[in-house]
């Protein structure tokens, strides 16, 4: 364990000495999920040695600790974001974190933009596979590659062999010292996502599955833009690729679910304030309490 590491851990530890098996990342607008938990900690990001704290609206920067469904859970009350500054490294030092903790199931959420004209504002998504236009590739020994194949996050070799080493095949049978390529069956948890879509028919709403775009942002797309992300996916955004691929990079089974707070028509654009963004997140927060609650319910944990 490297000492950032095990510091952002003992840290943790010595405010609550529970063992969480779930993990649960809020997005923007998602923060009140935590009304859902019985808190018994709340360790603000800035406790944390080498945590990175959260500057994007409506992300309040702290770590629940507690019990939801009676299973203990390590909930994130916001998160980091590339465009914020912050490296591939620094997204995955919470992943790893939680993992280290003993979570081995990530329910990440986030707020998107809708791409599909079927969709609403307010719909949930569970997302079933992500399109990644964020400009990087994850390593599961922490590596990031660029497009350009060029080592990132303090790391300048390409691996092991050298040049092959920059391409692998879509799966997860892969050698540990070859750059991780995360098939759209692995990355995503099928049954996770079946217990999500019961638990929203329980609930009697609609419930959307469908492909998250990520971006690094943080501006909005363009009209061109969003005609060119139709053809890709059903939502867009600009989080959630980086923790995915950290979790499944230390084997852990990942919910994606996306709150739709708006949709785009490039033919008659509108413009969208990050206060309507988080509004619209905020009405949508009932469905989301209610599907992580039958998640949580669904399993033997």
């Amino acid at each position: 364990m490297d000492a950032e590491l095990s510091q952002a851990v003992a840290a943790i530890r010595t405010e609550w000495a529970s063992i969480p098996t779930v993990g649960v990342i809020l997005g923007t607008g998602l923060g009140g999920l935590t009304s859902a938990m019985h808190v018994e900690a709340e360790i603000p990001y800035h406790r944390i040695p080498y945590f990175p704290r959260s500057t994007a609206m409506a992300h309040k920067g702290a770590l629940h600790c507690g019990e939801m469904a009676g299973v203990k859970v390590l909930t994130m009350a916001g998160r980091c974001h590339l465009y914020e500054g912050y490296s591939v490294a620094d997204l995955r030092l919470p992943i790893r974190v939680m993992h280290t903790l003993g979570v081995r199931t990530l329910i990440i959420t986030n707020a998107a933009g809708g791409l599909n004209a079927r969709f609403e504002p307010g719909d949930v998504m569970v997302i079933e596979d992500h399109v990644n236009l964020m400009g990087f590739s994850a390593c599961p020994s922490g590596l990031t590659v660029d497009l350009a194949g060029a080592a990132g996050d303090g790391e300048k070799e390409r691996g092991r062999d050298g040049e092959k080493d920059r391409f692998t095949e879509s799966s997860l049978s892969v050698s540990p010292s070859l750059c991780l390529s995360i098939s759209p069956q692995s990355a995503y948890d099928s049954a996770l996502a079946d217990a999500a879509l019961s638990a929203a028919r329980h609930g009697n709403f609609p419930c959307q599955r469908g492909v998250y775009v990520g971006v690094k942002g943080p501006n909005y797309e363009t009209r061109a833009e969003y005609r060119a992300f139709r053809r890709f996916g059903d939502v867009v955004g600009m989080s959630t690729i980086p923790e995915v691929l950290a979790a499944r990079s230390l084997g852990m089974r990942v919910l994606g679910l996306s709150t739709v707070t708006n949709v785009a028509r490039p033919d008659a654009p509108q413009i969208v304030t990050s206060d309507e963004v988080v509004e619209v997140a905020s009405i949508a927060q009932p469905k989301l309490r209610q599907i992580i609650l039958g998640v949580l319910g669904f399993f033997s944990w």
